[in-house]
């Protein structure tokens, strides 16, 4: 918004000619998500609290301290990082990118299931929310008129191609499989965070770890010089993606003000959902959906240990592990939350730089 007001004047006033940046517009994206976050929280969580009289449910059969440590903390505190990002977004994107709006319709969409979601599970006082297929079904109807933007969006060169990390010149064209793929990739992101969201801070930092490394993959596959030069695929207009990228960087800062330990209010699904989902479709619009299994590798990871105790238990009637997701296993095993989460921040760091690693060693 601000683009289109203020860069006409550059002609005249030299200083508006920084708006048509995005390095710049980013920068702006962030620290106004930031402080949209720092005002509107308190109120939001004051709010909150008032209408959540018990606060978020917690599970029967999770560890046994988290029903002293944790029961009252409001829940639904993924409205703070949506309002924060999209107000930030919309001042600083250009009002005509389409792959920006296709990353806000991702946003509000999954969000709006999260919203759902924590909404039934507080109204039955229950940890169980929206029935799993709905939720699934809901999931995949939003995603795929996004998957659809983003291809119309595409070069004809790249349309249904998949990057493989490591190898330059290496493109698999996946033909129609492309549009059920990218989808299992938006909904797998999703799903993946919100299975992370288990610990206060666990989430949200690995998210915002992938999002800065996403906002500058947008970049440079948006720029013609870099990506000739790393030998990336082109993708005219993806570099717009950074300021939304950026935007969730910042309200994810603030959000975090408030959800550092002990935590004043929790994501709930309305947060994990909707920020899982930007991620995933972010790694489509970009070429980078291999990527995003290294940089989310803590996400995936904590995926997979719940797939394996589910399939085995079902196989065998034994666990694997004590409890899953995976961090609940190591607070079964004794480990203080703290612990947990700050390991889990630093393989989020060394994921992510691996991830980037791919950028260049081709």
């Amino acid at each position: 918004m601000l683009y289109e007001f203020l860069f006409p004047f550059a002609e005249n006033f030299q200083f508006f000619n920084v708006f048509k940046y995005i390095t710049f517009r980013t920068g702006g994206a962030i620290l106004t998500a930031l402080i949209i976050s720092f005002i509107l929280g308190p109120f939001l969580i004051k709010t909150l609290r008032n209408f959540q009289k018990e606060g978020q449910p917690i599970r029967m059969d999770g560890p046994s301290d988290h029903i002293i440590k944790k029961k009252g903390t409001p829940t639904m505190g993924g409205i703070l990082i949506l309002c924060a990002s999209l107000g930030s977004s919309i001042l600083w994107m250009k009002l005509d990118s389409q792959f920006v709006w296709t990353v806000l319709l991702i946003m509000v969409g999954f969000g709006s299931v999260g919203i759902i979601d924590d909404w039934i599970k507080l109204s039955k006082n229950s940890s169980s929310g929206l029935n799993g297929k709905i939720k699934l079904s809901l999931q995949i109807l939003i995603a795929l008129p996004a998957i659809m933007s983003i291809i119309e969006a595409s070069p004809p060169d790249i349309l249904s191609g998949l990057a493989i990390p490591f190898l330059k010149d290496t493109f698999i064209n996946l033909g129609y499989f492309f549009i059920p793929f990218s989808i299992f990739v938006v909904v797998g992101s999703s799903n993946s965070v919100n299975l992370t969201d288990g610990l206060d801070g666990l989430a949200i930092v690995p998210v915002m770890i992938a999002a800065s490394c996403f906002a500058l993959i947008a970049y440079l596959v948006g720029n013609i010089n870099f990506s000739s030069y790393l030998q990336l695929n082109y993708v005219p207009g993806v570099g717009e993606i950074a300021i939304v990228l950026g935007a969730l960087f910042g309200a994810g800062l603030g959000f975090l003000w408030f959800n550092a330990p002990p935590a004043e209010i929790f994501m709930g699904d309305t947060g994990s959902l909707s920020l899982g989902g930007v991620i995933g479709i972010s790694s489509v619009a970009t070429r980078h959906e291999l990527v995003l299994v290294i940089i989310g590798g803590l996400f995936v990871v904590e995926t997979i240990s719940v797939i394996l105790q589910v399939g085995y238990f079902k196989l065998t009637g034994k666990r694997i592990f004590l409890m899953a997701p995976l961090h609940h296993h190591f607070e079964k095993r004794g480990w203080e939350e703290s612990t947990i989460v700050i390991r889990f921040w630093i393989i989020a760091v060394i994921l992510a730089l691996i991830g980037l690693s791919t950028l260049k060693l081709r």
